[in-house]
């Protein structure tokens, strides 16, 4: 029983997962020269801030990306600005 959900939530909480439901990273189209690289590695970088901030915020890492989308302050504490 406690194997089973160990492995379930491993799945949910693996970085793919993650960067597909929190970045879309599967809906991208970049296709040219290093475009594709380049914005997984900005995606990589977004999530380890999310993980990584220093005030935890309620929601889960979709949400958060969106926060910091639209709070300059949230932002800069994520970039340790503040």
């Amino acid at each position: 029983m406690h194997q089973s959900v160990r492995v379930h939530w491993r799945g949910e909480n693996s970085p793919h997962w993650c960067m597909d439901v929190a970045l879309g990273d599967d809906q991208m189209r970049a296709r040219t020269d290093h475009a594709a690289d380049n914005l997984a590695r900005l995606r990589h970088f977004v999530l380890n801030l999310i993980r990584l901030a220093p005030v935890k915020r309620k929601g889960g890492l979709k949400v958060q990306r969106l926060i910091a989308a639209t709070s300059d302050p949230f932002r800069a504490e994520l970039l340790g600005l503040v």
